[in-house]
């Protein structure tokens, strides 16, 4: 007990800080890495794996390889031969367009990049207008750029095109154009209206069934057929068509995922607002399912970006029938591993890009509806 008129005063003491294994990077590695004797063992065991697979794969790649020369007798480090790469990148990116008209290559590439950029400014005025030049009226420029004809441009067949600039031609086209139709196809088959609910199925599970390399050697050995006599229509232009009807029918059943997903009482809503079908689903619906669905589309969009390498079975060379041709120069023989790496390495770069895209736009757009 305390003594009368003697005052107790308390103090309480500053925290002491966490001990110094149990924070920071050692805190890190001790609780993911080394927090039990299994665990242990299988972070030794990977790292182990690791060191056998990672050191000679630098040694060849970066410290015995060349990248200065002009031919394969510049390579003789025993690594990589990199001099490959540089003295066929042209051909890896342009195919064989002619290298005086590479400028139109660039030029309408340039443009779309200039035309993309501003849509990522959040304030931008009438962008609506700018997506809309973007969607309708840019391919139409592109395509006079690349192919040529008007303003004197000469004309370059779209059996020259090739490379990396006919993958993203491929792959851009068909993502543009089978969305809108995978949206449409969706709504038909979720349609009242039998006729089209049947004609939405059929068309779903026909092109679903069939893989893309049929689908290609289809529209280019069966798709003639049906037009008239002298009526003839572009390989390439084939190729596209089946890409887009093929990735459509993916497409619908992404977008239909997304719509089942949105509750019942968002269609009663907009019925109660007095609006008809089209604008309930643009308005209120659609811009919902779209949102929940971006892991789908964006996931569509990579498989059908990898997919344009099937191309080749039809005589067109994307980069990697690009990469083919060059590794059966009989001067360049050897070197299909270097080739096939940096197509390897192109592709993983635009996929990997899409897939962090995506993963912003979901963070932008909150969809994982989180509380």
């Amino acid at each position: 007990m305390s003594q009368p008129g003697v005052t107790m005063e308390f103090k309480m003491h500053p925290e002491l800080p966490p001990p110094a294994m149990t924070v920071g990077v050692v805190g890190w590695f001790r609780q993911n890495l080394f927090s039990s004797l299994a665990n242990t063992i299988l972070t030794l065991v990977a790292v182990y794996m690791l060191y056998i697979t990672l050191v000679p794969l630098i040694q060849w790649a970066f410290i015995d390889s060349n990248w200065a020369g002009t031919s394969r007798d510049d390579c003789t480090g025993g690594g990589a031969c990199w001099v490959f790469i540089v003295k066929r990148l042209d051909q890896f990116i342009y195919g064989f367009y002619p290298e005086a008209e590479r400028w139109r290559v660039q030029l309408s590439f340039a443009l779309l990049a200039a035309l993309c950029v501003p849509l990522f400014v959040k304030r931008l005025p009438k962008k609506v207008w700018l997506g809309a030049f973007l969607l309708f009226v840019y391919p139409v420029l592109a395509f006079f750029l690349l192919y040529g004809g008007p303003f004197g441009l000469q004309v370059i067949a779209t059996d020259q095109w090739g490379g990396l600039m006919l993958t993203l031609v491929l792959s851009s086209v068909g993502m543009v154009a089978s969305l809108p139709i995978g949206i449409l196809l969706a709504l038909g088959r979720r349609s009242t209206m039998p006729i089209v609910r049947t004609f939405c199925v059929a068309f779903i599970e026909l092109w679903r069934g069939v893989p893309l390399i049929t689908v290609l050697f289809m529209s280019s050995v069966m798709l003639p057929l049906f037009f008239p006599e002298g009526v003839t229509l572009d390989k390439l232009v084939r190729a596209l068509i089946g890409i887009t009807l093929f990735e459509s029918a993916y497409m619908a059943e992404v977008v239909r995922g997304g719509l089942q997903a949105i509750p019942k009482g968002q269609y009663e809503a907009a019925k109660a607002l007095g609006l008809n079908f089209w604008k309930s689903m643009a308005l209120i619906v659609m811009p919902q399912a779209l949102k929940l669905v971006i892991p789908g589309i964006v996931n569509t969009f990579i498989a059908l970006f990898k997919d344009t390498t099937l191309v080749i079975i039809i005589g067109l060379f994307d980069i990697l029938g690009a990469v083919e041709a060059a590794i059966k120069d009989p001067s360049w023989l050897g070197y299909a591993i270097e080739g096939y790496v940096f197509a390897a390495l192109v592709f993983w770069i635009f996929c990997y890009g899409m897939s962090r895209y995506s993963q912003a736009l979901e963070r932008k757009l909150s969809t994982g509806h989180t509380q």
